[in-house]
């Protein structure tokens, strides 16, 4: 990262910390565009993420983070369980990250919600959902689905803009103002199961996913025992340099239609249909599995199974899925 950036990021987490920046919140009834939002369309052994009859913890916390240039280097993608990678208008990128064993001190920038991401959310118990607004016909739908909406017009005090980057890629979450604490990985109800790695496989030094104006690089390093992750040809890197480097990478392969909402310039918003099966890939420990995924309704978890059946499990870590086209 050039040292000016990282100096002034540097000033910036500082007032974050101290909320000495000015907050901009913009108007609505669930949260409507901000300020350049126009363009939006709208354990070690085997076990699974789900733990059915767990005593609920509180909800977990997803926070929908910009991913264009400018929006980089992103703040607290290194705390999430999950990273989601999603397709959005103009062939762009936007991630979701997930929340339950840990919260940072402050994430971002924030952006705005999509239709989809309501389907992919079904998955946990009401969780919190932090954004920073959405088309305005998708409100409605928002404020009925089984979460939380969290924009900065329904807390104010949990949000903070960074006067030294353009709107709209300065909007920032402090989560502490939204959850007292995290609620532990038992409320991270996605199906997944951590454990020893899949049989077979092949070796894999990188994997790239690219969508028509983004791109993906996953490369393995054995000596971080991690996935580096670069974005559009460029290392991924948190704030201070540190490159962001997951422990399993998911490609899993969905159906994509267009959106009943479209944006300002009439392009309509990809929607991203997580229920269903299909197959995919997982990348764990420098091998590729190809493997199949299930998920038969909303409100469960994804299961990924080997041909014979089996459970797959993933790496003890952080888990980033990206989204791919079925072809």
């Amino acid at each position: 990262m050039p040292p000016g950036a990282r100096r002034r990021f540097g000033t910036v987490t500082a007032a974050l910390l101290t909320a000495a920046v000015s907050l901009s919140v913009a108007a609505g009834c669930t949260g409507r565009p901000g300020p350049g939002d126009g363009d939006d369309g709208r354990g070690r052994s085997a076990r699974p993420s789900e733990s059915p009859g767990a005593a609920s913890v509180g909800p977990v916390l997803a926070v929908k983070i910009d991913n264009v240039s400018a929006a980089r280097p992103q703040t607290g993608l290194d705390a999430a369980d999950v990273v989601y990678v999603e397709p959005v208008e103009g062939g762009l990128s936007r991630l979701m990250a997930v929340y339950a064993s840990r919260l940072p001190e402050v994430v971002g920038p924030v952006r705005s919600a999509r239709e989809s991401d309501l389907e992919l959310l079904g998955q946990f118990d009401r969780p919190a959902l932090a954004f920073s607004g959405a088309q305005g016909r998708l409100l409605p739908l928002i404020d009925a689905a089984p979460l939380r909406a969290e924009t900065p017009e329904r807390a104010p005090e949990a949000y903070v803009r960074d006067s030294g980057r353009p709107a709209p890629h300065n909007l920032y979450l402090r989560p502490g103002r939204l959850l007292p604490s995290a609620p532990g990985p038992s409320a991270l109800t996605t199906g997944f199961r951590h454990g020893e790695a899949p049989v077979g496989g092949r070796t894999e030094a990188a994997r790239t996913v690219r969508y028509p104006a983004a791109s993906f690089t996953f490369t393995w390093s054995a000596a971080d025992g991690r996935w580096l992750v670069g974005m559009d040809g460029r290392p991924a890197v948190t704030p201070d340099g540190r490159r962001l480097a997951p422990a399993t990478v998911v490609v899993q392969y969905v159906r994509m239609r267009d959106s009943d909402f479209h944006d300002s310039l009439g392009s309509r918003t990809p929607y991203v249909e997580s229920v269903g099966s299909g197959r995919a890939e997982v990348l764990r420990d420098g091998r590729a599995h190809d493997v199949t995924w299930k998920r038969g309704a909303a409100a469960e978890g994804t299961t990924f199974t080997a041909g014979d059946g089996t459970p797959v499990s993933f790496a003890e870590g952080q888990v980033w899925v990206v989204f791919a086209r079925t072809p």
